[in-house]
């Protein structure tokens, strides 16, 4: 590392007009544009934070070490891992990075805890500093209410907390006198936090029912993240009303009428909410203008009233097996929202405008009334698509020539835009993730039966083409008149991601070059399609990546290689959408006719710091609602794997660690953790690092991507453990293949054939697709 170039950026840190930033548009501050110069600038900063001179705070953001944080520790939220340790995670992203907390040091926190910690010292991991610390004192406690199974121990009654985020048992004297059965599902709140010495207290709130029987598993998730339930009286009533008045109102002349022009929906079999739609029509020049039609939920909920604070408050919708909690209530999400076939819908409109390489030439917006021609699925669009004589439908199977022939007309022609859209995109440098998924299927009680894999119809990309390119206009426009808006931001992969994406990928088998953007992702994907290795190749890039979140930030979107981007498609569902249709709203008030360009101030918009919280608050819901569909998925498989004990399923290792490999269950797309003390007769040579392990005995050597055979052995759904039994490894060494390089690695213990293991349950199958 040059010592100028080093100094250079120490001396731009200290500066006092310097806000902390993540490393490119640091680069740029500091003009280093040029691209061999990015590389010299990122190198001298890995020095740097290697040399613990610079760290990353919470959002990735590139800053000085505070020695005052030594003595005043740090304050943030704790999230724990099932391993038994932990991080917090700074209330103020620009203050700190996260601060590592070992096992034993976390003073009795539970996930999402607000807690203030202590640095105790830093120490070197994974080639950069990592400072470690110690929770002193838990400031407030997130969550007091727990599920659990209760259980009679002697004289005790004790309740056993599902999951992982609360793991000790809670006494619960009052069960005594309730006479409620051993093994019944309860919620149980805390009244006795635990503490050294003092074990949890609480008292039984409710009683769910029976392990397994309808809907328990759903309202134990419901309770464990804290999701909102029913609607207030109050939201009810704002609802009805704008029922009754969009009713009332039989024209709506202040509105663009496009009743004349073929528009469709194409959404899954099960939805009921059809926020988009979509038409097309051809310019007398040549050009293709595509209509991207939103419902027009800023109509219905207006800012500050108590539709608006509770849709608000819930962030978003969340999407479970079979079931739905909606952001706003079903009378308006699946009614006079809902873009229905063969009745007037308020939308709200972007017309783009493309040139013969599918490039954005011009864009226009506009409040519409739209009578969708078809709601359409997507098996049922790409069967029109590709020409099939019998198309599927849910009420049976349908002759091609019983369609309209303007709405198969407009499909093939939103097809071939759509792959030219995808061409381009492709070109900028957008990455397309390959990681497959199932549809779980229910029966009547909500139990899984099956679970198939997703449908991979193109026109799930059509869809979602359309949406980015309705995304980015929108954006682009708030953006070109200076108006604070909230963002979809993807910050770039932090400079240590990289270089551990690098090695693993090598480990794998597969080369990355030194300088890791878009394009060598991009070749990454493509030489790994197809192989057994594919799914861990994109789960670890994925992994590399810093993940999405809502801010007024200007700081691009990554992964779709967009420089300004927002979510505007779905108000139905996110509440960061409606904030962007009532800034458009703002906008064709004041610019009539919707041309972008001009610069204008839109009253009332929310101030840049409003957005910084609003945009973390729903950020957090967010990730809720993903964390509760994923834990909910992972009950419902194992629940179904309960009925296949001793069965031998097709799996493929997908995590090698010091402890155990993780092999996943392709049917199921589920992890099981099987520990060396475990794993057949031989003795483990673990490069955990390296990703392999080498038995003594027999020579095997088992890498991330291998395959093999495994049977379940043992289904624990309370406690999200699954127990599997290696039956056969189909390890690359079988095939003669060149393994990583050998060096001294740490031993394991010899353990039995066809032993078993508990784990950690990962993964699940698919709810819904999200448009981006």
């Amino acid at each position: 590392m040059s010592k100028e170039l080093g100094s250079q950026i120490l001396s731009h840190l200290k500066s006092e007009r310097y806000r902390p930033v993540k490393p490119r548009p640091l680069a740029k501050e500091m003009q280093f544009t040029a691209e061999d110069q990015y590389h010299a600038f990122r190198d001298a900063l890995r020095e740097l934070m290697h040399a613990g001179r610079v760290v990353l705070g919470g959002g990735g953001n590139v800053m000085l070490p505070d020695q005052n944080l030594r003595a005043e520790g740090i304050v943030g939220t704790y999230r724990h891992n099932k391993r038994g340790f932990g991080f917090v995670v700074p209330s103020d992203p620009e203050g700190h990075e996260d601060l590592f907390i070992a096992e034993g040091d976390n003073g009795g926190a539970i996930t999402g805890d607000i807690v203030r910690a202590k640095i105790t010292n830093r120490e070197p991991r994974d080639g950069k500093v990592m400072f470690r610390g110690k929770i002193t004192e838990i400031i407030t406690r997130s969550q007091k209410r727990f599920v659990g199974t209760l259980v009679k121990q002697h004289t005790k009654w004790l309740v056993l907390p599902d999951g992982n985020i609360f793991t000790e048992p809670i006494l619960t004297p009052d069960a005594a006198a309730r006479h409620i059965r051993p093994g019944t599902k309860v919620v149980v709140e805390l009244t006795t936090d635990p503490a050294d010495q003092v074990q949890a207290q609480g008292v039984i709130t409710r009683i769910l029912g029976e392990p397994g029987e309808k809907d328990v598993d759903l309202q134990a998730i419901i309770v464990q993240f804290n999701l909102p339930a029913e609607f207030p009286d109050e939201c009810l009533d704002q609802a009805r009303a704008e029922v009754d008045k969009f009713n009332v109102a039989k024209s709506w002349p202040d509105r663009m009428d496009l009743s004349d022009r073929v528009i469709c929906t194409i959404d899954p079999d099960d939805a009921k909410d059809y926020d988009d739609a979509i038409s097309l029509r051809k310019l007398k020049n040549g050009q293709w203008e595509l209509g991207v039609h939103i419902a027009d939920v800023s109509t219905y909920v207006g800012n500050g009233t108590p539709l608006d604070v509770e849709a608000k408050a819930r962030g978003n919708s969340c999407y479970f097996p079979g079931f739905v909690i909606p952001m706003l209530p079903e009378i308006l999400s699946n009614g006079v929202c809902s873009l229905q076939e063969g009745v007037p819908r308020l939308c709200k409109s972007a017309f783009i405008v493309f040139d013969e390489d599918a490039h954005p030439i011009s864009s226009t917006f506009a409040n519409t009334v739209i009578h969708s021609a078809n709601r359409l699925r997507y098996t049922e669009a790409q069967a029109i698509i590709d020409n099939a004589d019998i198309v599927p439908h849910p009420d049976g199977p349908r002759k091609a020539d019983v369609y309209n022939p303007a709405v198969v007309e407009l499909l093939h022609q939103m097809n071939d835009l759509a792959k030219r859209i995808q061409k381009r995109r492709l070109a900028a440098g957008q990455l397309v993730l390959d990681l497959p998924e199932v549809e779980l299927v229910l029966d009547d009680q909500g139990k899984i039966v099956d679970a198939k894999p997703e449908d991979q119809s193109f026109t799930h990309t059509l869809i979602e083409m359309f949406m980015v390119e309705a995304n980015e206009a929108v954006a682009r426009l708030l953006d070109s008149i200076d108006v604070p808006f909230l963002r979809r931001t993807h910050p770039e992969p932090e400079p240590d991601s990289g270089a551990r994406l690098k090695h693993f990928v090598e480990v794998a088998g597969f080369r990355l070059p030194k300088d890791m953007d878009r394009k060598a992702i991009q070749g990454l994907l493509a030489s790994v399609k197809g192989t057994p290795q594919s799914f861990t190749i994109n789960l670890a890039i994925l992994k590399s990546l810093t993940r999405a979140e809502y801010s007024p930030r200007t700081i691009g979107h990554y992964a779709l290689a967009s420089q300004h981007y927002c979510h505007f498609t779905s108000p139905i569902r996110r509440y960061a959408d409606l904030t962007i249709h009532r800034l458009l709203e703002q906008y064709l008030t004041t610019a009539p006719g919707g041309r972008r360009g001009r610069t204008i101030k839109l009253n009332g918009a929310p101030t840049y710091g409003e957005l910084v919280e609003l945009g973390k608050q729903i950020s957090f819901t967010e990730r809720r609602a993903d964390d509760a569909e994923r834990e909910l998925r992972q009950v419902k498989v194992l629940e179904l794997l309960v009925k296949k004990v001793g069965e031998d399923f097709p799996g493929v290792v997908t995590g090698i660690t010091n402890f155990g490999i993780f092999v996943q269950i392709t049917t199921w797309l589920i992890d099981g953790l099987i520990r060396y003390e475990d794993l057949m007769d031989d003795w483990w040579e673990v490069d955990d690092r390296g990703g392999f392990i080498r038995g003594q005995r027999t020579g095997n050597r088992i890498r991330i991507g291998d395959t093999a055979t495994v049977r379940i052995v043992r289904v624990d759904p309370a406690r999200r453990e699954l127990g599997l039994a290696v039956i056969k490894l189909h390890s690359r060494s079988e095939t003669g293949e060149a393994g990583a390089p050998e060096k001294p690695a740490k031993q394991h213990r010899k353990g039995k054939v066809a032993g078993r293991a508990k784990s950690q349950a990962r993964g699940g199958g698919k709810v819904r697709r999200n448009r981006r």
